[in-house]
């Protein structure tokens, strides 16, 4: 297509130098960059241009001053400095910053039509110290304690997290502003205390963008009842008639435990038991003196007892051997099961020696001994010697009574042949 004249001189510029120039104010790119500073801290705000054809850079504050144009400074603020000016960035640094320097800064570009780009400047202001406050100083087991932590004069408003030793809990945070646009944040817990929380820290962590690891602690102080326990110092075994027994009441709480009282449920203690602190002593152990003593510990926070059930046994004894002065009886030996329980209720029921069935025993011994002692008595009595004499020799062969006692009388005349046997 051939193209002639002015029209066409006209539209060859339209077509090729128009649309390059304005390629060329595209390609010029203004960019910056938000900024958090701390306050008190330097701020550095940077302008920035691709592809700068000599266009002019401005800085201009909040409130549409020029602070800087090009790297002259209009503004009569010595905090501002120049840190940087070329073709493409305008770089300026603000020293001191207060939170009245906070807001959008401007970097403006001198094309057609001018170009801006806002750079926002965040002043951050740590909290101040965080301080934790509890209801009460001292916390009794199973009590509900409350605490609170403040962190007071924050931008922005800060978080608050609690730990209890390594267990995190929850708590409710409320957030107040000020009239100078500050934050104060508080935060409650509220929890159920043991007594293993006794001596556990508590921590409040508050988290800040200008702070890192800012934190209070307290330690919980928990009071509890006593803990009381019985001990038996000694016998070692099972208590016994005629032994001495010794009970030591072993209490611990918070506070510790000031008062130690021992006692004989329904029954007043032993006559001779004596009490030295925390320990009893009973001396000669009798069955008398079974039954349940009871050791009561008490502090400001309540009291607690324990309890021993004591049950003396029989001494131990030996079954005596009977003997007679003819006769020996073998001996027998009868053993008697011996109670294996503990004294302490629960740990087994006690098995006292049956008295009626040595008793019986030994009569049955005895009797068989009698019996023994009757059938020698008889036998004897029925094997009595007997004897035989000479006396009237031939009295047996006379025929009549009259000869008989001739023959005696005559018999009366050999006396040397007179002899008596006893067999």
């Amino acid at each position: 297509m051939a193209i002639t004249g002015n029209g066409s001189l006209a539209t060859l510029l339209f077509l090729f130098v128009i649309p390059a120039a304005l390629h060329k104010v595209q390609s010029q790119n203004l960019v910056t960059d938000n900024v958090e500073v701390m306050e008190g801290d330097v701020a550095v705000i940077s302008c920035r241009v691709k592809n700068n054809d000599d266009s002019v850079i401005q800085l201009l504050n909040p409130n549409r001053q020029t602070i800087y144009f090009r790297d002259v400074r209009p503004l009569k603020d010595a905090r501002f400095q120049l840190v940087n000016f070329s073709d493409n960035e305008l770089r300026v640094s603000l020293s001191n910053v207060s939170l009245s320097d906070e807001g959008r800064y401007v970097c403006q570009l001198y094309t057609d039509p001018p170009q801006e780009a806002y750079a926002d400047i965040t002043v951050l202001i740590p909290p101040g110290n965080p301080i934790i406050e509890s209801r009460e100083g001292q916390v009794i087991e199973g009590n509900e304690t409350e605490m609170t932590c403040t962190a007071m004069g924050s931008k922005p408003a800060a978080t608050i997290r609690w730990m209890k030793g390594d267990k995190e809990l929850q708590g409710i945070s409320k957030v107040e502003e000020t009239y100078d646009h500050m934050f104060t944040v508080t935060s409650q817990l509220r929890f159920i205390v043991t007594k293993e929380d006794d001596g556990v820290p508590v921590v409040c962590i508050v988290d800040h963008p200008a702070v890192k690891d800012f934190q209070a602690l307290t330690y919980l102080v928990v009071h509890y009842k006593p803990e009381v326990k019985i001990i038996v110092e000694f016998p070692d075994g099972l208590p016994r008639e005629g032994q001495n027994m010794e009970l030591s009441c072993q209490a611990k709480g918070k506070p510790h435990p000031q008062q130690i009282n021992w006692v004989k449920v329904d029954d007043d203690l032993p006559s001779h038991a004596l009490i030295t602190g925390p320990d009893l002593y009973i001396e000669n152990l009798n069955k008398t003196y079974n039954g349940t003593y009871r050791c009561f510990a008490a502090n400001s926070v309540g009291e607690s007892y324990d309890d021993y059930i004591l049950y003396v046994y029989d001494a131990p004894t030996t079954t005596p051997i009977p003997t007679t002065a003819t006769t020996t009886i073998p001996t027998t030996t009868i053993s008697l099961p011996e109670a294996t329980a503990d004294s302490r209720a629960g740990e087994g029921a006690p098995r006292a020696v049956d008295h009626a069935v040595i008793g019986g025993v030994v009569a049955v011994v005895v009797f068989a001994m009698l019996c023994l002692l009757i059938i020698l008595g008889r036998y004897f009595a029925r094997h009595k010697g007997t004897y035989f004499t000479h006396e009237a020799k031939g009295a047996d062969d006379a025929a009549d009574a009259d000869t008989a006692i001739i023959n005696a009388e005559g018999g009366h005349n050999n006396s040397d042949e007179k002899k008596e046997y006893y067999i």
